[in-house]
């Protein structure tokens, strides 16, 4: 059970004969031809909207795709998401129009007790994104239905009209099972993990990841940075770092994190060695320095080399808890996927509990050939990671 006694969840909602407006993410990858290349994001509100259907009430799913910047793009419509939910459901799926007017109403007022309705990509209008300047679109969605559901966890820690304004609008108001789900799990982490606890982090920029750092030094036993990341925490530390990206505005932090590692007692690992380049392609000729060689002026590190991947496996081989967010190189490109591959792969794998934190970590995960055996796959990278570090999100607070 949620923690919160506050926030409620569908179970606790009389649904029948209601009309049910449901915020979902359905921020999936769509090709050039209009095919859904990972649809996870999808299947993961499934739960939630037979729930709603079963109950005999009547849904209206609210999503986002892309940034089309408050306007129409074509390319970013979600009709191959209405019929991929047609297949899925093995019920028809109406789609809205794009302008979030007459004719949409008029659709929302002939649903009937069973029946879904998609509309249109919520950021195709201006007042998502900028809701106090269009306070009518906010009067537009709180008028469609009688019940507002929040199910688009990745969504929650912005205060976009369909996440935070428009459930304000809404009397009766609760959590999906997704994100009730999610919340349990960030709860369990915080509250409970077995020790010992270790932490995964990477990213681009160390200043994009302070908060999740500090917070996370109270509670871990362990500190694992990646990805490029990596490069300012070796340059606060002295080593040559070549043409890689550091964060140089936040080479002080890192120093001072490292600092606060030591004197927790929280062994902080960074790699042994590195994949380098001169280029970031998939025709890029590699090679491996170690840290002490340093990197050259012209190369780039791109991926933890063969060394760092046996020695944190092996560091992690008593782990009853992981934490990963951020991949371990530029995964997306063939000369530096080994390392998230292999560790991706032995993550899990690992008899502990294993927690990744959604975005690219996610898409890596989904690559691991064993990949339904991680305890669990967050739908939201900055959703999680502002969970962890405040244990809350904008987007819960106003389903109270």
């Amino acid at each position: 059970m949620l923690q919160d006694k506050n926030l409620k969840t569908l179970t606790a909602l009389h649904l029948k004969d209601r009309r049910v407006l449901v915020r979902v993410d359905f921020n999936v990858p769509i090709d050039g031809e209009g095919n859904i290349t990972d649809d996870s994001r999808i299947t993961a509100s499934l739960s939630t909207i037979k729930y709603i259907l079963e109950s005999g009430a009547s849904c209206i799913l609210l999503s986002h795709l892309g940034r089309p910047g408050g306007r129409f793009v074509p390319s970013l419509s979600l009709a191959p998401i209405a019929n991929h939910l047609s297949t899925l459901l093995d019920q028809e799926v109406g789609i809205a129009p794009p302008e979030f007017g007459s004719n949409t109403k008029k659709m929302v007022d002939r649903l009937r007790p069973g029946e879904l309705l998609l509309l249109e990509n919520v950021r195709f209008h201006p007042g998502e994104e900028d809701p106090k300047n269009h306070p009518a679109f906010i009067d537009f969605l709180s008028d469609l239905a009688d019940i507002f559901i929040n199910d688009a966890f990745a969504a929650l820690h912005r205060k976009h009209a369909s996440t935070y304004f428009v459930p304000q609008q809404y009397e009766v108001k609760g959590a999906g099972f997704l994100v009730e789900k999610e919340i349990l799990v960030l709860e369990n982490l915080l509250g409970q993990a077995e020790r010992p606890f270790y932490a995964i982090i990477g990213g681009a920029k160390v200043s994009t990841k302070i908060g999740i750092l500090e917070s996370l030094l109270d509670r871990i036993d362990g500190l694992i940075i990646t990805g490029a990341m990596t490069f300012t925490f070796l340059a606060a530390g002295g080593y040559a770092v070549g043409n890689s990206l550091v964060d140089h505005l936040h080479i002080d932090t890192a120093k001072s994190l490292i600092k606060k590692c030591k004197s927790k007692g929280i062994a902080l690992h960074l790699p042994e060695d590195i994949i380098i380049a001169q280029t970031l392609s998939g025709e890029a000729e590699t090679t491996i320095v170690s840290i002490e060689e340093g990197i050259d002026a012209g190369y780039i590190g791109a991926d933890i080399g063969p060394r760092t991947i046996t020695e944190l496996q092996e560091v992690l081989g008593n782990a009853k808890t992981i934490f990963w967010n951020g991949p371990f190189g530029v995964f997306e490109l063939e000369p530096f996927k080994r390392g998230t591959m292999e560790m991706a792969k032995f993550l899990s794998e690992s008899k502990a509990m294993t927690i990744v934190g959604g975005g690219d970590t996610a898409a890596a995960a989904h690559m691991a050939p064993k990949w339904q055996k991680f305890t669990h796959i967050s739908t939201g990278g900055g959703a999680t990671l502002e969970f962890i570090e405040k244990g809350t999100l904008p987007g819960i607070q106003i389903l109270k």
